[in-house]
């Protein structure tokens, strides 16, 4: 890459990173707002948390659809317009009269983060030669990382100091900046060796239907299963392993700094060990949640599990991204919106699963039922050589680089 455009590259990657942080602090802010909004608009906390709940199903149904609506928009085109909408959707949020109104802003901006998630991590790969593709994921996924340690924190705070709505406005002035600076600095065309030109969205680097459904499958059974445990861990921490409530808020913080090494630790794995990148952080995570199953009681046991946890999932979400785009079947938006459902499939169900058990088996059990599904996706990957062996990779046909512009 000419120098030039790799210094355009590099600053439209950071720029990603901070619309993956705004979008990840603009989805939970909510959660640590939701007495002040709820007695404001003088709603039930249970009607304010459909904000929270309403938001994820949006971006669930939309992924693949909107994805396959836009496919044949330029990236950079998409995501300008994607963030103009999201900034629009934010401002709606921030000056909403009433519920129903805040409610569908909400769901609008939800709508722009299903497009988002889907487009932004292909478009980042894109911009770079194949052999650092996987590092540039993973410093994209370092400010959606950022996101619970920084953003979510920060906007409670100014929501609790000088009201709710001022949170919103300020996620949108960030918002704003990001559109500008992806409009301005995306490059406008793909670096060799990117997939396809023009239009059209780009090709896994080595397609493979069966790995991509296999990885699809592992996506939502282990991220469920960290889910089971961690919507719960509160509860865990402060009910079996005998914390005090104060201190919930500094591990949860370490927990979250834990993520942000864990995103930049496994960038160095992403091109060259890319099995390893996914399979590590599954085999951290089930012996962590064992761990806590077995000695949560034990302060420092609990602390370092807690961490090894946190860094490991954070690390297995830049590593789905990259392994979804090296095997996609077909088109690389397609295959991240995918990826990106099962994501917050498994978040989804694994909460669901939580809840369930706290109610008939006590809260420990989160941690062991959580460590079975994160073992059963670890050896669904491992056993990928036998389960979805490697096909013969097909000549590829050459054409000419167009502008994606």
């Amino acid at each position: 890459m000419h120098l030039t455009t790799r210094r355009r590259a590099a600053w439209a990657l950071v720029a990603l990173a901070v619309g993956a942080f705004t979008y990840v602090t603009a989805e939970v802010l909510p959660i640590g707002l939701l007495t002040v909004i709820a007695a404001d608009l003088d709603r039930s906390p249970s009607e304010t948390g459909l904000l929270v709940t309403g938001y994820a199903a949006v971006v669930v149904m939309a992924s693949l659809p909107l994805t396959r609506l836009t496919r044949r928009v330029p990236r950079r085109t998409l995501l300008t317009i994607t963030l103009g909408v999201f900034v629009a959707g934010m401002l709606l949020t921030a000056v909403a009269p009433n519920y129903p109104m805040l409610l569908a802003a909400r769901l609008l901006v939800a709508a722009t983060q299903a497009l988002f998630w889907s487009v932004a991590t292909p478009a980042a790969a894109a911009m770079f030669p194949p052999e650092i593709r996987g590092r540039a994921i993973a410093r994209m996924s370092i400010g959606s990382s950022l996101g619970p340690v920084l953003g979510v924190p920060a906007g409670t705070w100014l929501g609790q100091q000088v009201g709710w709505r001022a949170a919103f406005a300020l996620a949108a002035a960030v918002g704003l900046i990001t559109c500008v600076t992806v409009a301005t600095l995306m490059p406008g065309r793909r670096q060799p060796g990117a997939g396809s030109g023009g239009h059209e969205s780009g090709r896994g680097a080595t397609p493979d239907a069966r790995r991509y459904a296999l990885l699809i499958v592992a996506t939502v059974i282990g991220v469920g299963g960290y889910l089971t445990a961690y919507t719960y861990i509160t509860p865990f921490l402060l009910d079996f392993g005998g914390f005090a409530p104060a201190a919930l808020s500094p591990l949860l913080l370490a927990s979250g700094i834990s993520g942000v090494a864990g995103t930049i630790v496994v960038g160095r794995l992403l091109d060259t060990r890319p099995r390893a990148a996914i399979t590590g952080p599954l085999a951290l995570i089930t012996c962590a949640l064992l761990a806590l199953y077995a000695f949560g009681a034990l302060h420092p046991v609990a602390v370092v599990a807690l961490c090894v946890t946190g860094m490991s999932f954070s690390a297995l979400a830049a590593a789905i991204a990259s392994r979804g785009l090296q095997v996609a079947p077909g088109s690389t938006d397609i295959a991240s919106a995918g990826t990106g459902s099962a994501f917050n499939i498994g978040i989804a169900g694994g909460s669901l699963l939580g809840g369930a058990l706290i109610d008939h088996a006590g809260v420990r059990s989160v941690t062991v039922a959580g460590a079975v599904l994160t073992a059963a996706a670890l050896a669904a990957l491992v056993g990928e050589r036998w389960m979805a062996p490697a096909r013969p990779s097909a000549p590829e046909r050459t054409t000419p680089a167009r502008s994606a512009q």
